[in-house]
């Protein structure tokens, strides 16, 4: 986690604040301290009042520093001969904030992101060996296989934007002040691949449905539909956030290249509940279907769903509330400081982070098609391996026949 300074909406504040602290100054010219003391002062930051010499002075934390505890306190030493205490490398007068920061909390902050950086970059690897294996097995082919590499890219570059933003931004304190058009742009594009996970998902349940549901069905005109609604439907929302909250939002809204979060937040838990709802419904009318056709008598319209639709369901039904997870959780997520509030967290982290790796599990290397692939290619490979190895051990002892010429020596055995 970063630890971010004073933002562009802090300013303001530090302005302000600095010009109570002159006035306050002035109003206070004829001290009440006897003897030595440090005549109060402006440190860019707090106002220090008159101090006497060999104590030090306390204030509580500024609010508009981020990641600063505003319940702890700061302090100033004023040595013995009046003078505020040089910090030892700079030679210059030092306030200690230090102790603004809450160690703990900071630590466990950092665990979390340790915990998204590395649940992301499992998911990738995982995700990109998924499409490596769909794409290089030429006889899975299908409308069906298409929609999961499909989900696949969607959910490859939202990994990947997400260990960007981890390790690019969060990491630097002067892109998060700057907060310029490149990492907002990051934002909004990490944030369109967060929503074309959950539409790829519908476009997955409404694929199983209309198969299974409608008798005569264009697939080819089907999955045209189908990639329009993945990758498009997304992109309305996200426009119409980046509009508003660029254009509407409160002065907060747009600092810290948007990291924080926002009133406008709340336009993404529209598609994806809408998303999840709709593929509930779909999974829900496909196990009736399935129940009827296998409850029917054998004929055409008893025929049972193939083995691949039935798996391609399991794995939806499965993915459907896992992904949907931290938005199903998040009303009833603790307070800040309750004794769940980092467990809640931390199981949100996981279930974010790795969503990628169940994903890859659940539509590849648990694909009952993916794995009769694999193990066919295996064996001809390996069957051709020892082919050879058989052929070489054959063929060498004929060789050595040919390595001498001339008649054999007498009492030599022929062979």
């Amino acid at each position: 986690m970063a630890l971010s300074t004073t933002t562009d909406a802090s300013v303001d504040v530090i302005a302000q604040k600095q010009l109570e602290c002159l006035e306050t100054l002035n109003q206070t010219v004829d001290t009440t301290i006897a003897g030595i003391f440090c005549p109060g002062t402006w440190d860019g930051w707090l106002c220090w009042p008159d101090t006497a010499a060999g104590t030090v002075a306390y204030a509580l934390c500024p609010a508009f520093i981020n990641a600063f505890d505003t319940t702890r306190l700061a302090h100033k030493v004023c040595e013995e001969n009046g003078d505020w205490f040089r910090h030892p490398h700079t030679n210059k007068t030092w306030s200690n904030y230090t102790t603004c920061i809450n160690i703990d909390d900071f630590e466990y902050r950092r665990q979390m992101n340790l915990i998204y950086e590395t649940g992301y970059a499992i998911s990738l690897i995982a995700i990109l060996l998924s499409l490596a294996i769909l794409s290089y097995f030429r006889s899975l082919k299908c409308a069906r296989i298409t929609l999961h590499m499909n989900l696949f890219a969607s959910f490859a570059c939202n990994n990947c934007l997400w260990l960007m933003w981890y390790r690019l931004i969060l990491t630097d304190l002067d892109i998060l002040q700057q907060s310029g058009a490149g990492c907002i742009t990051l934002h909004l594009v990490l944030h369109y691949f967060l929503l074309t996970n959950y539409s790829w998902m519908l476009c997955e349940g409404f694929y199983l449905h209309t198969v299974l549901v409608s008798a005569f069905v264009s697939e080819k005109k089907l999955l045209k539909w189908l990639l329009a609604l993945g990758w498009g439907s997304p992109t309305i929302f996200i426009v119409l956030y980046g509009f508003l909250r660029a254009y509407a939002g409160q002065q907060e809204d747009t600092i810290e290249c948007w990291m924080n979060d926002s009133f406008y937040n709340k336009l993404f838990i529209g598609p994806v509940v809408l998303s999840m709802l709709l593929n509930l419904v779909f999974l829900f009318n496909i196990m009736r279907v399935l129940l009827l056709k296998l409850k029917a008598p054998a004929g055409p319209q008893g025929t049972a769903p193939s083995r691949t639709i039935l798996q391609a369901f399991r794995a939806t039904l499965l993915l459907v509330p896992l992904l949907g997870l931290q938005y199903i959780v998040t009303p009833f997520r603790p307070r800040h400081g309750h004794p769940y509030e980092r467990m809640y967290e931390t199981v949100l982290a996981c279930t974010s982070s790795f969503q990628g790796l169940f994903v890859a599990f659940l539509f590849c290397f648990l694909n009952g098609e993916v794995i009769a692939q694999v193990k066919r290619k295996w064996r001809t490979v390996f069957l051709r391996t020892r082919a050879n190895s058989y052929t070489a051990t054959q063929v060498s002892p004929v060789n050595l026949q040919f390595v001498r010429c001339g008649p054999p020596v007498p009492g030599e055995e022929k062979v």
